[in-house]
């Protein structure tokens, strides 16, 4: 495993396979795809950033690599994909065997161009679009957050505001005299012709003519923008002030109703007012909503509170009569969002659903963040609201404006990508016929990610035939990624990841299989595949399938004789892979009881973003040990790891608990570790402590903690109401 971290460390891939099937029938019999996880800006201290612009193969495009072939005599370089020559141009003059390029350098297999001259003028957007039908005492909390976060803000950062409830409010932040705000019906959709005419848009400059995209280059004046997006350092004392006076919903709410909720009519205002003003800009929309949407476009469930919010039953059924049309809704707005190169964040707080399975595609097509928490007081999204913003050394790294784009060798092809990214519908020769989440392209636009947002890639073998035995060891088949962003500098950059991994075939190539087999990396493909199909194929059984997935690794990778079980074997490099595929069978992803469809959204959106390590703790939970006898080990999931002189940290990716054993929590209660010749337990409580403190400081979302005790109440409270936990129990039995 420990190669497979490390090429992950130079270019920021895993693959699940690390050499190549040298067939399709071999490629299918392996059935863990050819599949490859990518994190796009993972940062690397050693990677050069070269300030000029890459060489471009003139057939395909792809960027001179480690790979090309190069004639120093004629100055000439040959794509490894299309084997175009192309002639170096007269700045590379001088290039020869000790006089390399940066580019050819073959330890930089990955690689940034800053294009000299190229960087945004438009500074970061962020549109607050803040829910007021919310009890007083959340709406306490939720000024308070926002308040604290509007003071990280970059102080050239433009600011805007809309709060809504059964109406949208637009607050017009550059009228400093008093307060002013345009109110628009929760009840109807707002188009952006109509938005910009009511708000008065052309009082100054005259309307452009039909067809034309407002903003500030084609019909908008700076100062109409101005009126609603301020810079954080001129408005900061109008927010607060329009925040300090903000008050919940005051249209009253009969007894026997829900809130009345226009959540999808004030994302689209957002969203329209945005484009209008700052098309293409990288802006963020930054949601916080605290109940479900009932009124307009987008509402989840009517207001009568004697009709239940559906369930996962329900939607097995076809029996919730607002969730087609709401996703009908939010994938329009999706769509509108990436034309426009904008991101919607979504902090969904509150005991009930919000919506966030309706709201899920336009999250994600975005590359959205998504926080989903029990109230606007809790730790989770006060400590993930204030990461967004966060400057120091954890900060998330947001880029925005991607497009991802892959070139392949001639006998490969992609069938798709599950992550936070749209197609671009680039269609070409190396797409496949087969499409798995965000297919039929070779390009995809990624509006907004952070350092350690990852892809997946799942492609497809199409040779046919076998090749010759005595060549296949020294064939290699490549790829390329390009990766061109808006850095969190406001630069334009290019990032190019080039990656050869060994074709085999024939008799002898299982064992070459099996020794680049990365079985972590490989339960994660498995996890987001599953997931995926979930949520397309309507009598999709992902047991049987996942089932029948590890029988056919076993059959053909495992080593036994027939009708004698005792003697089944499998390679170190195959061994941990069906203890995965247990946890995967079991977790979240999977199985939906004791989860609604919001929970089980944002679990699944999480897993879509996260790279492999991350990833596999959310399949497989981490339990370690802490007790005088040993330095803090990992433990099996296993009731024989409780014991009453030890401390267990238990890290499921959403929550980490930390469990003490009876003993260690009445020497605690007695307060022993406060006595200065109790120095050593005092130092075994504060370990798991500072384990999971460093934990919580390097993860998005911010996990919950829980502190509990063997046979505690609280561990019993955990497990009633924590659908991570309960499945866990057989760990943390009582």
């Amino acid at each position: 495993m420990a190669e497979f971290m490390e090429l992950e460390g130079q270019d920021g891939v895993r693959m699940a396979w690390n050499v190549i099937p040298g067939t399709k029938q071999e490629a299918s019999n392996c059935v863990v795809p050819v599949s490859a996880v990518y994190t796009p800006i993972k940062p690397f201290p050693n990677m050069p950033v070269l300030p000029y612009a890459p060489l471009r193969c003139r057939n395909c495009r792809s960027v001179l690599n480690p790979f090309s072939i190069v004639d120093f005599a004629a100055k000439i370089w040959i794509c490894p994909f299309c084997f175009q020559r192309n002639h170096f141009p007269p700045h590379y003059a001088s290039i020869s065997d000790e006089n390399l390029p940066a580019e050819l350098f073959p330890q930089y297999t990955t690689i940034e161009y800053q294009s000299p001259g190229e960087a945004s003028s438009i500074p970061p957007v962020f549109m607050f679009v803040v829910d007021t039908s919310i009890i007083e005492e959340e709406m306490a909390f939720l000024k308070s957050a926002l308040s604290q976060a509007i003071g990280l803000l970059p102080d050239n950062s433009l600011v805007g505001l809309i709060t809504f409830g059964t109406l949208v409010h637009v607050h017009e932040l550059g009228f400093g005299t008093i307060p002013k705000t345009y109110v628009f019906k929760g009840s109807k959709d707002v188009s952006k012709e109509q938005l910009l005419e009511q708000m008065n848009f052309f009082l100054i400059k005259p309307k452009p003519p039909t067809g034309v995209i407002a903003g500030a280059r084609d019909g908008l004046s700076s100062e109409s923008i101005a009126r609603f997006l301020l810079p954080a350092s001129d408005c900061e004392f109008a927010l607060n002030s329009i925040l300090e006076e903000l008050q919940k919903d005051p249209w009253p709410t009969p007894v026997d109703q829900r809130a009345s909720r226009c959540s999808g009519t004030a994302l689209s205002i957002a969203a329209s007012l945005l484009g209008a003003c700052v098309p293409g800009s990288g802006a963020r929309i930054l949601a916080f909503i605290g109940g479900p949407s009932t009124e307009g476009p987008g509402a989840i469930v009517s207001k009568n509170l004697s009709d239940p919010i559906r369930s996962h039953k329900d939607l097995d059924k076809d029996s919730a009569p607002h969730y087609h049309k709401a996703v009908k809704f939010y994938e329009a707005l999706a769509k509108q969002l990436v034309h426009q190169g904008h991101v919607l964040d979504l902090f969904a707080c509150a005991l009930d659903q919000v919506g966030v399975a309706e709201l899920k595609v336009a999250v994600e097509k975005t590359g959205g963040l998504v926080v989903l928490a029990e109230s606007f007081g809790h730790s989770v999204f006060k400590d993930s609201l204030r990461r967004v913003f966060r400057s120091e050394d954890k900060d998330l790294g947001l880029s925005s404006n991607g497009i991802f784009e892959i070139n392949c060798s001639k006998d490969i092809k992609v069938q798709g990508i599950l992550g936070p990214c749209a197609s671009l519908e680039k269609k070409g020769p190396l797409c496949s016929d087969t499409i798995v989440g965000q297919g039929s392209t070779s390009a995809w636009k990624m509006c907004g990610l952070d350092q350690a947002t990852s892809l997946c890639l799942i492609f497809e073998v199409v040779k046919k035939e076998i090749p010759d035995a005595t060549l296949h060891s020294n064939i290699f088949g490549s790829q390329l990624y390009f990766y061109s962003y808006q850095h969190s500098t406001a630069e334009m950059r290019l990032r190019v990841t080039s990656l050869s991994r060994r074709w085999v075939a024939g008799p002898g190539s299982i064992q070459d299989l099996i020794a680049g087999f990365d079985q972590e990396a490989a339960a994660v493909v498995m996890a987001r595949l599953v997931s995926f199909k979930m949520e397309i194929e309507a009598e999709f059984d992902p047991i049987r399938w996942l089932d029948k997935a590890l029988i056919h690794m076993c059959s053909r990778f495992g080593d036994y004789q027939k009708d004698s079980p005792s003697s089944f074997s499998l390679s170190p490099r195959f061994s941990i892979f069906p203890q995965f595929m247990f946890h995967l069978r079991r977790s979240q992803f999977v199985q939906v009881f004791n989860n609604s469809p919001d929970e089980t959204a944002y679990f699944r959106m999480i897993l879509n973003r996260e790279n492999v390590a991350n990833s596999v703790v959310m399949i497989q939970p981490s339990l370690i040990s802490y007790s005088f006898q040993s330095a803090p080990e990992p433990a099996l999931l296993d009731v024989a790891a409780i014991a009453a002189d030890r401390i267990l940290l238990l890290d499921s990716y959403f929550t980490i608990v930390i469990f003490h054993g009876s003993t260690i929590a009445q020497w605690r209660k007695a307060g022993y570790h406060n006595q200065p010749e109790h120095q050593a337990f005092a130092q075994l409580l504060q370990a798991p402590r500072d384990d999971a403190d460093a934990i919580i400081n390097e993860r998005f979302p911010v996990p919950r903690l829980v502190i509990c005790d063997q046979h505690g109440s609280q561990l019993q409270l955990e497990m009633s109401k924590n659908s991570e936990m309960f499945r866990l129990q057989p760990a943390l039995s009582l």
